[in-house]
């Protein structure tokens, strides 16, 4: 599996409170994810890391073993995203300038071409092929849900005044759902891993021209795409991971 993994500022934000990291083990099993932060006085900072630390620990111990199977790598990345939420939610609720904080989270965990994902919030996961980008995971956010019950348009829902609202992150509560799904990539395939630093700035139409470029690495594709949403105001953190099958290139 090659990899990239960018991350920036942006042009508003005073810190970064996205989180990143990929990682192969051993056994060969890649695992990625992408955390954005949420909360006053630094704490999303704070969430995004600890959510990181605790998912990349977990499953660097559990999902090292040969031969892990599809549905042991589905209860695995669970575990690791509901760690994540306790070690967030522990701080959170013994500190109070971390109180309310969170995180998002999407993650993956491939074995060969099958593919895990993890996520709560609204950071989302792309597959994307020569000619068409897929979004894998739905937004946990106020707006999905009023597009879903049709009290607002999507093109209504990409201006509203609280399309930022999250209804489940990691850390804000004792007990979180996960939801886990599963594909098979196809040759060629990429998967994009971003925070909403790159999809709230950058049209999926646009994303798909930039990471279905046959020209350029994905250590390029990746830089292009933070640079494009810097380009269109950069407005949050950016946060962007690539993901492709080596026999692929």
């Amino acid at each position: 599996m090659i990899t990239a993994n960018r991350s920036d500022i942006g042009r508003v934000r005073s810190i970064n409170e996205d989180r990143s990291w990929v990682g192969q083990l051993d056994n060969g099993i890649t695992l990625a994810i992408v955390a954005d932060g949420m909360g006053g006085h630094q704490a999303g900072d704070v969430a995004s890391q600890l959510a990181v630390e605790a998912f990349r620990e977990t499953l660097s111990e559990s999902a090292s073993k040969e031969g892990l199977t599809v549905d042991e790598g589905k209860m695995l990345i669970r575990q690791a995203i509901l760690r994540a939420n306790d070690a967030v939610y522990d701080i959170a609720s013994r500190n109070e300038q971390y109180h309310n904080m969170g995180t998002t989270i999407v993650a993956t965990l491939h074995v060969n071409r099958e593919v895990i994902i993890g996520h709560i919030g609204d950071s989302r996961a792309y597959r994307i092929t020569q000619n068409r980008i897929e979004q894998l995971t739905e937004d946990h956010t106020l707006v999905n849900e009023l597009v879903k019950s049709g009290q607002v348009t999507a093109e209504e829902a990409a201006h509203h005044p609280r399309r930022n609202v999250i209804t489940r992150a990691v850390g804000t509560d004792a007990e979180v759902e996960v939801d886990v799904q599963t594909l098979t990539l196809a040759e060629g395939d990429i998967l994009l891993l971003c925070s909403d630093g790159l999809s709230n700035m950058v049209s999926d139409e646009v994303m798909l021209l930039m990471v279905s470029n046959p020209d350029s690495d994905l250590d390029t594709k990746a830089e292009r795409l933070i640079q494009l949403a810097l380009h269109a105001g950069g407005d949050d953190n950016i946060t962007v991971v690539l993901l492709q099958d080596e026999a692929a290139n």
